[in-house]
């Protein structure tokens, strides 16, 4: 008689989304960013993060919270309070998104070279400017 063995792995990366499991949110562009500004190069204006962007603006809270309430203790330390208070500070930031991206966007970097960018030609052939729109 063979006796058969089942193992189930979860990997789970938050990329440092929760500042390397310190469960904090320093505002950092630069560090909360991707280095390489290639994969903004796309990015025209407010619509190329729609629609996650709004639908993490108006997104009930009352998910959010149920969600949390999936979340296995070990994973914050193993104390509920903590986590009740990263989720009031999770739905806090949602709010504060719009800001993040647009303090990223005037930072030295210069991460969205096209943001307000018109393409080169228009209808008919016309040329148009680059230009940038605040």
């Amino acid at each position: 008689m063979s006796r058969e063995r089942k193992y189930t792995t979860a990997f789970i990366d938050q990329g440092d989304c929760f500042n390397a499991g310190e469960w904090t949110f320093p505002d950092h562009p630069p560090r909360d960013t991707y280095p390489r500004n290639e994969v903004y190069a796309g990015v025209r204006d407010w619509g190329s993060f729609e629609p996650w962007l709004r639908q993490v603006e108006t997104m009930e809270k009352d998910l959010v919270w149920a969600l949390a309430g999936d979340i296995r203790p070990e994973w914050s330390g193993g104390l509920w309070d903590d986590l009740e208070d990263t989720v009031r500070l999770l739905l806090k930031r949602c709010g504060m998104i719009r800001d993040l991206i647009e303090a990223f966007r005037l930072s030295p970097r210069e991460p969205f070279p096209a943001w307000g960018a018109l393409p080169k030609k228009g209808p008919l052939g016309v040329k148009w400017e680059k230009r940038k729109i605040s």
